[in-house]
């Protein structure tokens, strides 16, 4: 296990390290999640093993510290990553980023741009939802219906631990209340400019894996317009990586192997 300090009141950013070639991947969990567990079998496949590989766990998560008084922005997200990274000398990294961590990805790479020299998102999330949930949806976390952090601290974090089962729970009891809560807002209410446009707008190397179960994808050809390689991904939920590890490995592997050719910015539209 590895850390550095990476906000002024000395909480730490740790991460599972493991040895390998260069350039290094970085990997990132979703909300509730951690690295190491949803990431481990992956990237010791043989289609990815040998890298050099960080699979950090953000601030409020997993093994990292969860201090109460952070925002946990998505941008504060990526602006502690790129700390962490820069302390540790890491530059020009290939990311690979599940559901919350695609938003924290790709806004690192919009922010840091020198950190990042492709991505491949894990369905990501990448548009803000206007009004939170009134129900609790299969899928979700649950975590929307409750309007104010006061009440999800009350009660509202044991009856999400009891909603999400007991895998998610497994890694999700490992975070802080507050940096769940306030992390999920972020994630509900988006980024501005939005994860969306930040993600069109990029010059590198972009892929994006989906389920196949959830069918053809509404804005399929919009990405493949921006320049992103969509790719659906068999037998498979949200958790493609747990779900079908060989399909996954050898997406990721697909999209790490060309030498990235940066493409010119597009025209920003917002």
């Amino acid at each position: 296990m590895h850390s550095v300090e990476v906000l002024p009141d000395g909480s730490c950013l740790r991460w599972v390290e493991l040895p390998g070639s260069r350039p290094t991947r970085v990997y990132l969990h979703g909300l509730g999640a951690s690295s190491a567990p949803y990431f481990t079998e992956a990237i010791t496949h043989p289609a990815l093993a040998g890298h050099h590989s960080l699979l950090i766990d953000l601030l409020g998560f997993g093994i990292s510290d969860r201090p109460t008084d952070a925002p946990y922005t998505l941008e504060m997200h990526a602006d502690v990553v790129a700390r962490a990274l820069r302390l540790v000398a890491v530059t020009e990294a290939d990311v690979i980023a599940h559901s919350m961590g695609g938003a924290v990805a790709t806004v690192l790479a919009a922010r840091h741009p020198d950190l990042v020299r492709r991505l491949v998102l894990v369905d990501p999330p990448l548009d803000p939802v206007q009004h939170l949930p009134t129900t609790k949806r299969p899928g979700s976390s649950g975590i929307g219906v409750y309007p104010t952090e006061e009440e999800f601290l009350d009660h509202g974090w044991r009856e999400t631990l009891q909603f999400v089962g007991p895998h998610w729970a497994a890694t999700m009891r490992q975070a802080g209340p507050h940096a769940l809560y306030r992390s999920a807002m972020s994630l509900l209410h988006g980024t501005v400019p939005t994860t969306r446009q930040h993600l069109e707008t990029l010059s590198i190397p972009r892929a994006l894996l989906y389920p196949a179960a959830d069918g053809p994808r509404v804005d399929g050809d919009r990405l493949a317009a921006a320049g992103v390689t969509v790719v659906p991904i068999p037998d498979c939920g949200h958790n493609i990586m747990l779900d079908n590890t060989d399909a996954f490995a050898g997406a990721v592997r697909a999209a790490l192997e060309d030498e990235p050719q940066r493409r010119l910015p597009a025209a920003e539209t917002y």
